[in-house]
């Protein structure tokens, strides 16, 4: 059979010839068909996505399928600083406006694809109740807008939990926030950054409840500051971190040791769920250092400590952070002078003292500052001696005399029966007055019992003594009646010098009942008929007849010192018939 019958029965089988293709061709028309499936259907209104060929200073091309492309404005693109915000080959979405068919154009819109897409975002933000993000970008009346895509209105009511002082300081912010109202037609979009933030807070306050007690040791950020302490958000409550728990030390101001915005870590102390109260504690974190303080400190030990607060009774020194100890005024110095702590020591100067006293359970540390000064007391005996004359300031009057400071923390008492020779002294502001310099010599000095006794008195001549060395018995002296009594008269021979004239040595004329008696304030002669210098006791008499002292004289003299004790219920204070009262030694202590 020849070839061409062959191929004819071929056909006449019902076989299709064999078509031969060439490769190449038939890949590019592969790639026609796929290009023409690829091409979006394009419609005024509808949204594609482009990609940007070309930037230039006016227009940015895109190409929009179809080999079409569309121009946009630059200033759709540009941002708030006035750059670009695209290049070659990013993608976009565009709308398409419209299309000439004899140009075989399009005019595209970037910022309108952008505007209808956010609006459908909106849309669903506000039915399936979804936050959104935009960034503040001016104050308005009565709050803030925000771009979320479109411009929407925050109100100040609704941008944080508690009302803002300073709307303005959200500007430029991005912020998360819902859509609390929408009406497209009218461009009217409302959020709310509030109620996101209450979002927030419930479920913040829900993970801190799981884990929230006492003991319990939480992380937090200082939201405030104030003069009692510092208040930290835990996270959906806020708890309350005293100064008193700030540090173990002294604490004057909780800024001391906060920022508002710092993030520490606290100690729940104190909760209370039904006021939602909670005390917290930063010092709690680390170990009290009270704890040691009996086996750092002890009675005797010399330091060294910075002076951290001063008052009217004393001065506290920090020995060691969050340890400090009381300076008493009493052991400031040595001196009996001073007024206030402030004359010694100064905030924030170091000083060295001795611990008196230690009670770790009371938290108390008694120190003393004169202690580590000489003690003037125990050199006394170097610098003073009985019968020597001193000099001093009267520091304080009592009622039973005056304590002179003769120098720094060395104080004498004048007792008020060494006051005066010839005046029976009440009270020593008779004749002393505080602050007054005055002289004394030393009857008495203890060192060992701090004890220094100053006669004021000594300075002077004693005129009983000089009376007694001039007058004898038998002498004529003349005397002013100074008070009658009912067994006799009281007379003044001197100045402070009393005798006693008894009824019995009156002569006839001035007896009791005579025609003349003894008037008060009168002047007669007198003569000595009694002298006793240990009591300070002078008898006189009327009578001018010479006479010795017999026996019945005796009897007179007896009854005359018997009868001055009753004398000295109307005597004046300055009678001579009445024994000094006892003087005692001077105290360190009035």
């Amino acid at each position: 059979m020849s070839v061409e019958e062959h191929e004819n029965a071929s056909y006449g089988a019902g076989m299709m010839p064999e078509v031969r293709v060439n490769p190449e061709k038939e890949a590019e028309t592969s790639e026609i068909f796929a290009g023409v499936q690829e091409v979006p259907e394009i419609s005024e209104g509808k949204i594609i996505q482009g990609r940007v060929l070309k930037v230039t200073g006016e227009e940015v091309l895109v190409d929009i399928g179809l080999k079409s492309e569309g121009s946009i404005p630059s200033s759709e693109f540009m941002s708030e600083g006035g750059s670009l915000t695209v290049s070659p080959g990013d993608l976009i979405d565009v709308q398409i406006e419209s299309y000439d068919e004899n140009e075989g154009t399009f005019t595209v819109s970037h910022r309108k694809a952008v505007r209808l897409k956010a609006w459908e975002e909106i849309e669903n933000a506000l039915r399936d109740q979804i936050n959104i993000r935009g960034r503040v970008t001016e104050r308005t009346k009565g709050g803030l807008m925000v771009d979320v895509g479109v411009p929407a209105f925050l109100p100040g009511s609704q941008a944080d939990l508690r009302p803002l002082r300073n709307l303005d300081a959200l500007i430029g912010q991005e912020i998360v926030c819902k859509v609390i109202k929408l009406n497209k037609a009218r461009n009217n979009l409302v959020v709310s950054r509030k109620a996101v933030l209450e979002e927030e807070l419930v479920q913040k306050k829900a993970r801190l409840l799981e884990v929230l007690k006492e003991g319990a040791e939480l992380a937090g950020h200082v939201k405030n500051v104030t003069d009692y302490g510092a208040f930290v958000d835990l996270g959906g409550l806020d708890g309350l971190l005293h100064v008193t728990d700030l540090a173990w030390g002294r604490v004057a101001h909780a800024s001391e040791v906060v920022k508002v915005g710092q993030e520490i870590k606290v100690k729940v102390l104190k909760y209370e769920p039904e006021k939602e109260r909670i005390s917290l504690g930063l010092k709690q974190l680390t170990p009290d250092p009270w704890n040691g303080v009996p086996a750092r400190y002890h009675i005797g030990q010399h330091l060294q400590g910075r002076i951290v607060s001063i008052t009217d009774y004393g001065a506290f020194v920090e020995l060691e952070p969050g340890i400090e100890g009381l300076i008493h005024v009493s052991e400031m110095a040595w001196s009996r002078r001073l007024k206030h702590p402030s004359k010694i020591v100064k905030v924030d100067e170091r000083v060295d003292v001795v611990v008196l006293e230690v009670h770790g359970n009371q938290r108390r540390i008694s120190l003393s500052l004169k202690q580590t000064l000489p003690d003037p007391w125990k050199t006394l005996g170097e610098r003073y001696s009985t019968g020597m004359t001193v000099e001093g300031r009267v520091r304080n009057l009592t009622d039973f005399g005056a304590f002179v400071e003769i120098e720094d923390g060395v104080d004498a008492l004048i007792h008020v029966s060494d006051l005066s020779w010839n005046k029976n002294v009440k009270h020593p502001s008779e004749v002393l007055k505080k602050g007054q310099k005055v002289q004394g010599v030393i009857l008495s000095l203890d060192a060992a019992k701090r004890r220094i006794s100053l006669g004021f008195k000594q300075l002077q001549p004693d005129i009983w003594e000089e009376f007694f060395n001039t007058v004898q018995v038998g002498s004529m002296l003349r005397g002013k009646v100074a008070r009658i009594a009912p067994f006799g008269a009281f007379v003044e021979l001197r100045d402070g010098i009393e005798g006693l004239c008894h009824n019995s040595e009156l002569d006839e004329a001035h007896a009791a009942g005579g025609a003349t008696p003894l008037e008060a304030e009168g002047e007669y002669q007198f003569h000595v008929v009694r002298l006793d210098p240990a009591e300070k006791r002078i008898g006189l008499s009327l009578k001018h007849d010479e006479r010795s002292a017999a026996p019945e004289r005796l009897n007179q003299e007896a009854e005359i010192k018997d009868s001055a004790s009753v004398s000295s219920v109307n005597a004046s204070p300055a009678t001579p018939m009445s024994a000094p009262p006892a003087r005692p030694m001077a105290k360190v202590d009035p």
